[in-house]
């Protein structure tokens, strides 16, 4: 079947979409009209779609209207035990927004609807704001300009300043179009230092000096899923680990960095307080500390995860040196929008989210340390699954792997009997 995968959405298929929510078509229905995955409708209208009016509850709490601690409603607070966020299927699954919903005019919860014109306007300027300005950090520009300003008074030409110091990493003609451009003149470099200004015609687009450090993309060069695929042809054996990050609140966190060791089905994770490639990189040294290297080499050869800038700093989770044999693992990256491609550790997600459920605060649940985390990890992974044969996670890791199996009991994530294992969120309380 022909799809329109890789391509932008057009007006037109906005309109589509549009419809398909207003007739309460799910996101896979209007995906398969437009030939497009589930998964871009899905991130399209959360993009998009505009809260039109607010709750009109104080507390959005699904008991406020027969609540009778006023207490709790005075403060407008969440910690009431009775506290549940208020939850709309039709909002806040499939479709995803609230045209054509019939109680609109009558519901007093937040109100979320899709225009294809307003999404389609605010998708124009995101590409255009993603290509305009200089791509420097005002540091690099300072430290450009004190490399490049006594140079040019010494009569120096661009392309010999250029030539002599490749670490500025910019061309001949980038530097000219900066100095062109009056982007030093706080540092005293004018176009007039140039040994011979270029009179030139100038430009009718106005030009955009806004400094805007663009992302780098290098990491990726070799460890794309095609190179994990080639890899793993070669290394059918090797020990794969799953990573990726579990969150409710951006801006708060807490921040969860999973980890599923693929052929024992064992979850691991690393309590996190900011979101950052720094603390991604920690969350590794930890798994290092706690297995020791000679362990972690062993089983964490291969570590797939997705294209999260958190992880964008694959050469020092590598431990990276010129010496390519001293690698502690081997990082890849799956292709974009394609979470099927660790699909396992999606699906373990689900199993955390019965503890850690979405749309709550982690914290206010009980989600405030690793120790904590330890706990939820010990009631997950002692629970009996049908594809491992009715055994659970820590089961078979004690079997397969004992040696690993001891290292994690000594952290803390211990076996928990049966009868009293608790996927429930009351299990942090």
């Amino acid at each position: 079947m022909q799809t329109n995968k890789q391509k932008h959405l057009t007006l037109e298929e906005r309109r589509v979409i549009e419809t398909g929510i207003t007739n309460g078509s799910t996101k896979v229905a209007i995906a398969q009209t437009l030939g497009k995955d589930k998964s871009t409708i899905g991130k399209e209208i959360k993009l998009h779609r505009q809260l039109v009016r607010k709750c009109r509850y104080p507390v959005k709490c699904r008991f406020y209207k027969n609540c009778k601690n006023r207490e709790c409603l005075k403060r407008a607070s969440q910690k009431c035990e009775k506290y549940e966020v208020i939850t709309c299927s039709r909002r806040d699954r499939s479709p995803g927004a609230c045209n054509g919903c019939p109680k609109k005019g009558i519901c007093p919860y937040d109100i979320y609807c899709y225009n294809p014109g307003h999404a389609n306007v605010e998708y124009r300027e995101t590409l255009v704001n993603a290509r305009k300005g200089i791509d420097l950090t005002e540091e690099q520009l300072k430290h450009t300009a004190e490399v490049v300003g006594p140079l040019l008074r010494k009569g120096q030409s661009p392309y010999h300043i250029i030539s002599s110091h490749p670490e500025l990493g910019i061309s001949e003609r980038t530097l000219y179009n900066y100095i062109d451009k009056n982007l030093f003149r706080d540092y005293g470099i004018l176009p007039i230092d140039l040994r011979r200004k270029v009179s030139r015609k100038p430009s009718k687009k106005k030009d955009d000096l806004t400094l805007k450090k663009r992302q780098d993309r290098k990491y990726l060069k070799g460890r794309l899923y095609k190179d994990f695929l080639s890899y793993m042809e070669f290394n059918p054996d090797a020990f794969i680990v799953e990573m990726d990050t579990v969150y409710n609140d951006i801006t708060t966190g807490p921040f969860i960095q999973t980890f599923k060791f693929l052929k024992f089905g064992f979850l691991f994770a690393v309590f996190h307080t900011e979101l950052s490639a720094a603390e991604m990189v920690r969350g590794v040294d930890l798994l290092e500390n706690i297995l020791g290297r000679e362990l972690f080499c062993k089983y964490v050869e291969v570590l797939l995860t997705d294209r999260g800038s958190e992880f964008s700093s694959a050469s020092l989770i590598e431990d990276e040196s010129s010496d390519n044999s001293s690698l502690r693992t081997k990082v890849f990256y799956c292709d974009p929008m394609a979470a099927n491609q660790k699909g396992s550790l999606e699906n373990k997600h689900e199993e955390l989210r019965y503890i850690c459920p979405k749309g709550v605060d982690l914290y206010a649940l009980g989600l405030v340390s690793q120790e904590k985390l330890n706990l939820v990890l010990s009631h997950v992974n002692s629970h009996q699954l049908e594809s491992l044969n009715k055994k659970t996670s820590l089961e078979v890791l004690e079997f397969f792997a004992p040696d690993l199996f001891e290292k994690f009991t000594e952290f803390g994530i211990l076996k928990i009997e049966k009868d009293k294992v608790v996927l429930k969120p009351y299990l942090l309380k």
